[in-house]
């Protein structure tokens, strides 16, 4: 053994006794005639003592050794002179006997401390060293107690962890798919898969009521914080069960990893908002509702008085910010700036600032008189000392979106975000369809296999962009961490879907004829959900990032700088696979 204690575990009552520890050299400092060291491992610091005047090689020795050296000292455990409240292992360091240098290192590119001087991309490049930070190494415990306590709570609930292939068909729905060619069938291809959603539907199928996996999942899109081209889902199917059972089931499952990870216990039922009154008052469908700011649509009381930008508008909408009539005006302007980033799009906003004397002050005073300010404030619940943000536009969905964005802008300027406080709902009913511009076409809103609510059926005959999804996320300070459908289990139903989503028949027999000839052999009623890993863990370490939370991820253009992947095959290796490359002119 190259230890027989861990430098987190020694404590005063240790006193005495002779040990050996292996591990990391985090820093050495020479005072006089003694060196101290600190040695890290993955479970702490201890400081470890060479003396000069009891063993002077063994100290030259020491001086000699540089940050990460791997090394293994024996000594003796001693209670320290000046303790070291911040360090679990401050009351004792160790009087060393003995040092064997198991490994030199290279001078680090960065130092590996919690505050580290390293960039991200220089981070990402020398990744297995960023890992050896307790920032980082947290992140990885995390995750793995969350695994463990999924795995024990769907075990005791009659799931079974079942694998499913990572060597699939490509499918036209969705996200891009990653392709694997196949060099022993030229000119066919693999998938990597977005998801086990045909493969969980199919173990139904067969009898596996409750399935479980933590699975890998592939998606070629553009990439932002909580987005990643390989991410883990925890996936779930169930048999036999309509909306409620799912959500009961999985609302328990987030409800017992919040007491066991966080220690927060949720008691209450987590409210239901429907997708269209997400929309309505929040601008999206993950609203984050650990504060208020909800949109009031204010055409009645401000279209019609000779504002064009209004008058001309087919959504007007407010919100409040609570206390922040002080705001001054390079606050204001920065927040116009801010919506009207590209990426916002908004044409400007409008502000009013509600006096304590109850009166109304607006960017927009000429074309409004007091009158139907103070409407405008009442209808807005607006009291003396707050601030009213309005945006316009000539189409309301777009319009809440951007207001969206400036509520949640105002939500973090104004302290509203904390990452210790967890407000958490169910968003239900989305829409089945989605009309895209880029196909010029319905496309389904999750998924081809998602139900229609059983009374919205006869609409998709009539009406299909008005049919709803018996379809739910779990949404959680405005991340969807979860989401999932009751699914069709009826081959005709499918079928239907198919056409409506622009399928001929002989497409959809040759992209899905596998399921839905599965469905014709007693298919029963299921449904499932598929919880995101990286999210969850996200959530509870506080990050910003998924990134953070992943031994090994990928950059924002996705590519890992550490493996330097993406990379050109070798030829000979295409002349294989039967492939050709041909790059655009530059």
């Amino acid at each position: 053994m190259y230890r027989t204690n861990t430098c987190g575990e020694l404590r005063l009552s240790d006193a005495g006794r002779r040990v050996t520890l292996a591990g990391w050299v985090q820093r050495i400092r020479k005072m006089g005639g003694m060196t101290f060291l600190d040695l890290r491992d993955r479970y702490g610091i201890t400081q470890v003592v060479f003396e000069n005047d009891n063993n002077s090689d063994l100290t030259e020795a020491a001086n000699h050794m540089g940050r990460e050296f791997v090394v293994q000292i024996s000594g003796t455990v001693t209670e320290r002179t000046a303790k070291n409240p911040n360090m679990p292992t401050g009351d004792i360091e160790i009087i060393a006997d003995k040092l064997t240098v198991l490994n030199p290192s290279l001078v680090p590119p960065f130092t590996i401390e919690d505050d580290t001087d390293g960039g991200d991309d220089l981070r990402m490049r020398f990744r297995y060293l960023d890992l050896r930070r307790n920032a980082v190494r947290r992140n990885l415990e995390l995750r793995h107690r969350m695994t463990m306590e999924v795995r024990r709570y769907l075990d005791s609930k009659g799931f079974l962890e079942i694998e499913t292939p990572m060597l699939v068909g490509s499918t036209p729905e969705g996200a891009r798919d990653f392709v694997v060619p196949s060099r022993m069938n030229p000119g066919q291809f693999y998938a990597l898969p977005q998801s086990p959603q045909t493969l969980k539907q199919l173990l139904m199928v067969s009898g596996m009521d409750r399935y479980f996996q933590i699975v890998k999942c592939f998606r070629d899109e553009d990439l932002r914080a909580d987005r990643q081209p390989e991410f883990t889902q925890i996936d779930c199917e169930m048999s036999f069960v309509e909306q409620d059972d799912v959500i009961n089931l999985f609302e328990g499952m987030a409800k017992h990893l919040f007491k066991e990870i966080r220690g927060v216990e949720l008691t209450e039922p987590f409210p239901r908002m429907t997708w269209a009154d997400a929309m309505k008052y929040y601008g999206s469908d993950k609203p984050d509702t650990r504060f208020g700011m909800r949109f009031v649509e204010l055409m009645e009381p401000l279209k019609g008085h000779g504002f064009s930008v209004f008058d001309n508008a087919a959504y007007i909408g407010g919100i409040v910010a609570e206390g922040a009539a002080s705001y001054t005006r390079k606050q204001l302007d920065a927040l116009t700036d801010f919506v009207k980033r590209p990426q916002i799009g908004a044409k400007g906003m409008v502000y009013a600032r509600v006096n304590e004397d109850g009166t109304v002050k607006s960017s927009v005073d000429k074309f409004y008189d007091q009158d139907t300010l103070r409407a405008m404030a009442d209808k807005m619940q607006a009291r003396p000392g707050d601030l009213i943000l309005i945006l316009s536009g000539d189409d309301a969905m777009r319009t809440r979106k951007q207001l969206c964005e400036l509520r949640l802008e105002m939500g973090r300027q104004l302290g509203l975000r904390d990452k210790n406080k967890f407000s958490c709902l169910w968003v239900v009913d989305f829409p089945m369809f989605e009309w895209s511009e880029e196909e010029g076409r319905l496309m389904a809103m999750h998924h081809p296999f998602t139900h229609p609510k059983d009374e919205d059926i006869p609409m998709l005959d009539t009406n299909p962009a008005e049919v709803r999804a018996d379809a739910y996320d779990m949404v959680i300070n405005g991340v969807e961490v979860g989401g999932g459908s009751i699914r069709i289990h009826d081959s005709k139903l499918q079928a239907k879907m198919f056409e409506i989503l622009g399928f001929t028949p002989e497409k959809a027999q040759e992209q899905f004829g596998f399921l839905m000839n599965a469905f014709k052999y007693g298919a029963p009623p299921h449904g499932g959900l598929a919880y995101g890993l990286d999210r969850w863990v996200s959530l509870f370490a506080g990050l910003d990032s998924i990134r953070d939370c992943i031994a090994f991820p990928k950059n924002n253009s996705g590519r890992d700088v550490m493996l330097d992947a993406p990379a050109p095959l070798d030829p000979k290796q295409l002349d294989e696979l039967k492939l050709a490359v041909e790059l655009p002119e530059e």
